[in-house]
C-alpha cells in the first residue's frame, strides 16, 4: 500500500524535488552518522561533529585531517540503486532537483545533473592563503594536514559544523518552495539549518523515507520506515 501510494505521488508530481542524507550512501558501503553502524557508534575522544567542525579544523588541523582522511574518503564508492533511480527520474524529466547533504559526489557519478550540495563536496579543495585549487587526491594521499606550495593550509570545500552553508542552500530553499512534491530520503533531519528545508515546503505531498523516526514525520503525507533499497527496488 505504501509503495503504491509513493508511486502514484511520483507519477502525478509536476515539480518533484528530492532531499537526501547520509542514509542514501549506506548501500554503497558508506557509513551514516546516527544509524545502527554509524560514525556515532565509534568510541572516540569526541563526537564526529567536533572532528568535522571549524573549531577542530582551525585549532587542531592535524586531528581534523586524521579523522577526515580516515572517514571521508569516498573516492572508490559506487552509486547504488537509489542514486541510479534518481538519475533515471531526472533523465525522464520527472525529477527537477536533488538536494543533498552528502559530500560524496555519488549523485553526479550516477548521472544526476541538477544536484545542489548544501554541505559542499570532497572533490573541491583550496588553499586558505592563496586560493589555489587542489585535486582531491592531494588530501587523501596526505599523511598529515596538507599544505599549499605557498605555505598555506588546504581546506576541503565542505561545510563544517559551525560554518555558514554555501549559496547552494539559498537555491535549495527556492527549489523546495516551488515543488509540489518533496521526498526526503535517508536523513534523520536533525542537522540544521539543512534539515529546516522541510519547513519551506508548502506543496501537496511531503514524503519521508528513513529507517528511523524523524521529528518531521508528523508533517508528512506519507512516511515509510524501511531501508531505501527495499523501497526503491519496487518503484518504476
Amino acid at each position: 500500500m505504501e509503495i503504491s501510494k509513493l508511486q502514484e505521488i511520483i507519477d502525478n508530481s509536476k515539480y518533484l524535488v528530492v532531499f537526501t542524507g547520509a542514509g542514501v550512501g549506506t548501500d554503497s558501503g558508506l557509513r551514516d552518522f546516527r544509524g545502527k553502524n554509524g560514525l556515532y557508534k565509534e568510541k572516540l575522544n569526541y563526537d564526529p561533529e567536533y572532528y568535522l567542525s571549524s573549531d577542530c579544523f582551525y585549532h587542531d588541523n592535524e586531528e581534523f585531517y586524521k579523522y577526515y582522511i580516515n572517514n571521508m574518503n569516498f573516492l572508490d564508492a559506487k552509486p547504488n540503486i537509489t542514486h541510479k533511480y534518481l538519475a533515471k527520474l531526472e533523465k525522464d524529466k520527472r525529477l527537477k532537483t536533488v538536494i543533498t547533504q552528502n559530500i560524496d559526489g555519488l549523485h553526479q557519478k550516477a548521472g544526476s545533473k541538477n544536484v545542489l550540495e548544501v554541505h559542499g563536496t570532497i572533490y573541491k579543495n583550496y588553499c586558505l592563503k592563496c586560493h589555489k585549487e587542489y585535486d582531491v587526491n592531494k588530501l587523501f594521499n596526505s599523511k598529515k594536514a596538507p599544505m599549499c606550495s605557498c605555505g598555506g593550509l588546504i581546506k576541503p570545500e565542505v561545510t563544517l559544523y559551525g560554518e555558514q552553508l554555501p549559496e547552494a542552500f539559498e537555491i535549495a530553499i527556492n527549489e523546495v518552495m516551488k515543488s509540489d512534491t518533496l521526498i526526503v530520503m535517508g536523513t534523520s533531519l536533525t542537522v540544521n539549518p539543512a534539515a529546516s528545508l522541510v519547513r519551506y515546503f508548502h506543496g501537496d505531498n511531503l514524503v519521508i523515507i528513513n529507517e528511523d523516526i524523524t521529528m518531521y514525520d508528523s508533517l508528512a503525507n506519507l512516511v515509510i520506515h524501511d531501508e531505501l533499497k527495499n523501497v526503491i527496488s519496487k518503484l518504476k
